[in-house]
């Protein structure tokens, strides 16, 4: 199997920052119906996962995944939605025999239905590979809830199924058919979406396929990324999903937007284009407040096992109350040589809450965190790989550190005792529907 990173970064390359990456396809892996309609899932689901909660996958990494992305494609916001070892980060609605094999995501048996992301996206570029069984009835479904019942009104299922009577492979079921004589089973294919306000444009293995606006009176905002098994085999691997709409937050010349929180000792300058913290304890926070949002930044340790953080939600801070938030941990030590093992909660955690799964920062080297709130969920990734998926569920309190905070809050960051040292550039944002 040739390995998505490597046409990715080639894509990269030739585009430029502002591009997206390349439309080949990834080809390769293991050897090689009726009538479909997401309303067909079981009517159940939704129940059943208020119930008994989400589906408790086996999430315990056996050893560090690989990142499959790069320093270009991380620049540009890229992250993993699939680790190839787990599903960690996604939650089903039926009893569908989901499973990861032979590092894809696989599913062949049980009720019809979706495994979906466990957190929203509003506008992103989504690449995807897909195989399917003979006569199988797939789909990638985008800005879904958890369990869609109307494909013309509450999701865009983007159909995978050369048999469909209506609306066959890389068509929107019940709302624009594709193009005819597409043939997709037995091997694998890429799809790759860009979907940003009403618009979307879907290419299969590199070539446009589907054009689509949404025309009706309430076109979808937001919702998980799902994939289905309506019937038949399907597999899915090389999941990469990128943010749209961020804007910058530091601009990267001075500190505009932004004001040191009062009595601290930390030192925030302006440096080759980043926010430099030395000394502390202190923090700097931004006079822009955010509720549910995507934050993306990059961040360096310039030292040793140091300690830092990025607060969110918080309270404005004062002398006495310099950092009531939640805090995203930066410290990338590990235990007993492993970084299965972090120390200290793990760069990517939120801490005094969850430990990361992993460290997949290093210190003097620059890591491109991406953090997702949205209500009471909480999802990091850190060069690329999803590190923490975390639901608030105390009770309600203004200060996070005491409780759950719905309510917009400040960014802030932390310079946390004398040996700080570090830098954060590239720091942008966009609010969540």
């Amino acid at each position: 199997m040739r390995p998505l990173s490597v046409w990715l970064c080639g894509a990269v390359l030739c585009c430029g920052c502002g591009d997206s990456v390349s439309d080949r396809p990834a080809r390769g892996g293991d050897a090689g119906g009726a009538e479909k309609s997401a309303a067909k899932q079981d009517p159940s689901a939704e129940t059943v996962q208020k119930k008994s909660g989400e589906t408790e996958w086996d999430t315990k990494l056996k050893s560090v995944p690989r990142q499959l992305l790069d320093e270009s494609q991380l620049a540009n916001g890229w992250i993993q939605l699939f680790d190839g070892q787990t599903l960690f980060g996604w939650q089903a609605n039926s009893d569908a025999n989901w499973s990861v094999r032979d590092g894809a995501i696989h599913s062949d048996s049980g009720s019809p239905g979706l495994i979906v992301t466990t957190v929203p996206f509003a506008d992103y570029e989504l690449l995807c590979d897909f195989k399917l069984a003979e006569d199988g009835n797939s789909g990638v479904f985008l800005r879904t809830p958890i369990t869609p019942t109307n494909p013309a009104v509450d999701c865009y299922e983007l159909n995978i199924c050369d048999t469909h009577k209506a609306f066959r492979t890389a068509s929107l079921v019940a709302r624009q058919k594709g193009p005819d004589g597409l043939s997709v089973e037995g091997e694998w294919h890429t799809f790759r979406v860009k979907l940003q306000g009403s618009k979307m444009n879907v290419k299969l293995d590199g070539t446009s396929v589907l054009d689509f606006t949404d025309t009706t009176d309430k076109p979808l905002v937001g919702g998980r990324i799902g994939l289905q098994m309506n019937g038949g085999e399907v597999r899915f691997r090389n999941i990469f999903v990128r943010p749209l709409g961020t804007g910058e937050i530091f601009n990267g010349r001075d500190l505009s937007g932004w004001r040191v929180v009062p009595g601290g000792k930390s030192k925030f300058t302006v440096v080759d284009g980043a926010i430099h913290a030395e000394n502390g304890a202190g923090f700097l926070e931004t006079e822009s407040t955010w509720g549910d949002f995507v934050l993306q930044a990059e961040a360096r340790t310039n030292g040793d096992e140091l300690n830092s953080g990025i607060f969110f939600r918080a309270e404005a801070g004062t002398t006495e109350h310099p950092s009531n938030g939640y805090e995203l941990q930066i410290h990338n030590g590990i235990t007993q040589g492993s970084r299965l093992r972090p120390a200290n909660a793990g760069t990517g955690a939120i801490f005094r809450r969850t430990t990361a799964r992993l460290v997949a920062s290093q210190d003097r080297s620059w890591c491109a965190i991406t953090l997702l709130v949205a209500e009471s969920r909480m999802a990091v990734w850190v060069n690329g790989l999803q590190v923490t998926d975390w639901v608030d569920e105390r009770a309600p309190d203004p200060n996070p550190r005491r409780g759950r905070r719905l309510k917009a809050g400040h960014i802030s960051l932390q310079g946390h005792d004398p040996t700080t040292n570090l830098d954060f550039r590239a720091i942008r944002a966009v609010a969540l529907p």
